[in-house]
């Protein structure tokens, strides 16, 4: 039987999603048993209020504009014909852009929360882990995605079962 081309670019995303969840945790963890614990003090920087407002607005508006790049390039996958590998092809590259966003997000919510010590960015944080993990890529999520039929929807399908 030969190899899919179509599984190395799914495990590829797979891997990278689970890698983002796994570094983004432990960080986020620290510094929030760190803020919650009133024991250890940290000189904060004087920064004006409006600053901590301008950044919370900044991580919520990546968090917007990586939602609406991904469906923006999933919608080039259902206006134009393509072969199935272009349309993976499209789907990885926006989840990977997707997922470098998400990255971003998952930086700068801890990094607001230990300056600016504001709840808001515990409710960033999470809203990015929700659109990790909703957005985490899966045969399933791909056929829904693409709108995928047929011979493709197979194809894509049977990415879940082992190799062996």
């Amino acid at each position: 039987m030969e190899k899919d081309p179509i599984r190395p670019i799914y495990d590829r995303l797979e891997r990278t999603s689970l890698i983002i969840i796994a570094c983004s945790i432990p960080v986020f963890a620290i510094v929030y048993l760190y803020s919650q614990n009133n024991t250890l003090d940290f000189d904060r920087p004087d920064l004006p209020a409006w600053l901590d407002f301008v950044f919370l607005g900044f991580i919520y508006a990546i968090l917007a504009v990586g939602y609406m790049n991904f469906h923006r390039a999933i919608k080039v996958v259902l206006t134009n014909s393509m072969d199935l590998l272009d349309k993976v092809s499209i789907y990885k590259d926006a989840t990977l852009n997707r997922l470098k966003l998400l990255l971003l997000s998952s930086i700068l919510s801890p990094a607001g929360l230990l300056i600016f010590e504001n709840n808001g960015y515990i409710i960033a944080y999470a809203l990015t882990l929700v659109l990790i993990s909703l957005g985490k890529p899966s045969p399933d999520r791909m056929v829904r995605l693409m709108r995928l039929k047929g011979e493709e929807k197979e194809r894509v399908i049977r990415i879940k079962t082992r190799e062996s």
